[in-house]
């Protein structure tokens, strides 16, 4: 799996076909894929279709920007066929479409928050928790950010499983959308194999509101970035499941679409050419990419997290300690954030992470708010703190807001072997 998380179990509970290739040149390593479909880059594209035809296939879809295509082959047969297609000298290269789930602990923790949040609190809205023997001031410092910028005219393209921020049903009486959200999405693509855009399943409305939910508006809550707009792109189906193709479309997607960041919730324990050319070329076209470490609690890498043209998230809890539920390691994580009880917005109309049996009334997820906790959540206030910086800093380039979010982050005793930089902070970075 290329890093979206837990991709053999998730594709057994998630409804996808897995399929178990081995990697061509590394005979131990093996990975999930989507079943039907394999990614396929030619050197020659003018001899593709006859070396298809060797094989009984025919040419599919280009990858966005990637150069490679999406082959449908016979279910079971992938193995086969990508040791054999790399094997030719008119390919460049073959590889499974890996399946990529959402990277929240939530997701599979829903009722077991003490096993993971242990010593969590939330005293007063600014974030800072009061514990024996002093303060532990573990936020991002945003509203101080806010001072300075609050990230007006900067697209975030958050790529997920859609962003509830309309009337998805005209005719309903009810809102389905969740209102701190409203008018914040300006521009929507379907990549998964859902059949429509809506999010059905919560995550990607979760993360758009880190991002963006709007401020002072006297509900719910406020983004990091609250007058940022939201680029949705939905690249995982109602399950939380998507493959790397849809990936590396969406990311084109959101380039070609304006996006001054892109944040992936997302991932996949398998690095794939695809996804990796997928995001370098939005590097090249001047954005900042920005994916969460994983809830692995290992220094595993996760994909495109670990490539180096993204900076890698790690979630920390309110007493500025790594999650344990975090994935980490210095060699390839770039910085931390807040990722534990994190609140904010989620559909008004019922999807698959919502708490049914919630007790308390103003954490009904049903209601549009409530608490969520992984690397998910760490990453899109990262992403956001890179949307003010923008801000702050018109005329800039990509690879000195890069800077700005990680050089300027506040240093954290001893886990200087968990991330190279620190724990954000936003009001650093706009300075």
């Amino acid at each position: 799996m290329k890093k979206i998380a837990i991709a053999s179990f998730a594709a057994l509970v998630m409804g996808f076909g897995a399929i178990t290739f081995a990697v061509p040149g590394n005979a131990a390593t093996r990975s999930s894929g989507i079943a039907g479909q394999i990614m396929v880059k030619f050197r020659d594209n003018g001899a593709a279709a006859g070396v298809l035809r060797q094989h009984g296939l025919s040419q599919g879809a280009g990858i966005g920007s990637t150069g490679a295509h999406l082959i449908k082959v016979p279910a079971g047969k992938e193995s086969q066929l990508i040791e054999a297609l790399s094997r030719n000298p008119a390919v460049e290269y073959a590889e499974p479409d890996e399946l990529v789930t959402a990277a929240t602990a939530d997701q599979y923790f829903d009722r077991q928050y003490a096993l993971h949040n242990v010593g969590q609190s939330f005293t007063n809205t600014s974030g800072t928790l009061t514990v024996a023997g002093g303060i532990v001031d573990a936020d991002v410092d945003a509203v101080e950010a806010w001072s300075i910028t609050k990230g007006s005219g900067i697209r975030v393209a958050v790529l997920d499983t859609g962003v509830a921020s309309g009337h998805d049903i005209p005719s309903d009486p009810v809102p389905s959308d969740n209102r701190d959200l409203e008018s914040k999405v300006v521009a929507r693509a379907n990549f998964s194999t859902a059949a429509t855009g809506k999010d059905n399943y919560g995550h990607g409305t979760h993360v758009a509101g880190i991002v963006a939910a709007t401020a002072d508006n006297t509900i719910g809550v406020a983004g990091v970035c609250p007058e940022c707009t939201i680029l949705d792109g939905k690249v995982l189906n109602d399950s939380g499941s998507g493959s790397t193709s849809a990936i590396a479309n969406g990311i084109n997607w959101a380039v070609n679409n304006g996006a001054k960041v892109i944040n992936m919730s997302l991932g996949q324990s398998f690095p794939s050419r695809t996804l990796e050319t997928a995001v370098n070329n939005a590097w090249k076209a001047g954005v900042v990419i920005v994916a969460a470490a994983g809830n692995g609690g290992t220094q595993a890498k996760f994909y495109p997290g670990a490539y180096r043209n993204v900076i890698a998230v790690a979630a920390t809890d309110n007493r500025d300690a790594k999650a344990s539920f975090s994935s980490y390691g210095a060699q390839w994580v770039d910085v931390a954030a807040p990722g534990v009880n994190v609140f904010s917005t989620f559909p008004n109309h019922p999807f698959v992470l919502d708490r049914t049996n919630d007790t308390n009334p103003l954490n009904d997820r049903s209601q549009g708010y409530d608490i969520a906790s992984g690397t998910s959540m760490a990453s899109p206030i990262v992403a956001a703190v890179a949307a003010l910086a923008w801000s702050s800093h018109p005329g800039t380039t990509n690879a000195l807001v890069r800077d700005a979010v990680e050089l300027t982050a506040d240093n954290i005793g001893g886990t200087d072997t968990y991330w190279e930089h620190g724990r954000v902070n936003a009001y650093n970075a706009v300075r």
